[in-house]
């Protein structure tokens, strides 16, 4: 498969940035095809705004939307942006892999969907969900959090697929893409190093039959 797998975490050694590169290599290993995107790393600028093109359709008043249709039709889209969507199209299958801050996504991730994923090339009136441009193509979440399992609960923190469910649901799924059920690690900051070794082999063994996976799916 094609895979495009994004990481949003500032430190390089962090165990976000270890599932990253386990997942990276698995795949490689595997036979895949790989291609990354390292968004601190990049240093990638998350505002969206008019400055995502390189030529306004109406630089009195701004709307995104009509902003995106003129650029997808007279090419004037950032390089930046265009280097992304190429990556997405291209790909068979997305893994995002991020800390959970306050319920959701890292804004510096927040603003890469907010600035790749634009109307008329990704969704469109009547092309969402099962008529989406990105039906046929599969996306996962690996996300880890600090808090301890027992703590994602209805009557605490909320389970782990209600508090997805914005990003499964409100954005993956909106535009076609097949979800796959989450990797998700609770206490990351408490595991041990062996607990760390055991994580990381899971997920390597995941991946390593995640063909299967989705044909179960």
């Amino acid at each position: 498969m094609k895979i495009l797998i994004v990481l949003a975490h500032p430190e390089e050694k962090s165990f976000n940035a270890a599932m990253f590169n386990t997942a990276v290599r698995t795949l490689e290993k595997e036979g895949h095809e790989v291609k990354t995107t390292n968004l601190y790393k990049e240093n990638y600028q998350p505002v969206s705004g008019k400055e995502n093109f390189t030529q306004l359709k109406n630089a009195d008043y701004f709307k995104q939307q009509n902003e995106e249709l003129f650029a997808l039709e007279h090419s004037t889209f950032t390089p930046d942006i265009v280097a992304e969507q190429e990556k997405i199209e291209w790909c068979d299958m997305m893994i995002w892999q991020f800390p959970l801050y306050w319920f959701s996504a890292p804004a510096i991730l927040k603003g890469w969907i907010d600035k790749v994923f634009t109307m008329g090339k990704f969704y469109d009136n009547g092309r969402i969900f099962d008529n989406g441009f990105s039906v046929g193509k599969k996306a996962m979440l690996s996300v880890t959090a600090g808090g301890p399992e027992k703590n994602y609960t209805k009557d605490k923190y909320g389970d782990i697929n209600s508090i997805l469910f914005p990003i499964h649901r409100g954005i993956l799924e909106f535009l076609g893409f097949s979800v796959l059920p989450p990797e998700f690690i609770y206490s990351v900051e408490r595991l041990t190093d062996e607990e760390r070794k055991a994580v990381l082999n899971n997920w390597s063994e995941r991946l390593i039959n995640i063909e299967k996976e989705i044909m179960k799916s």
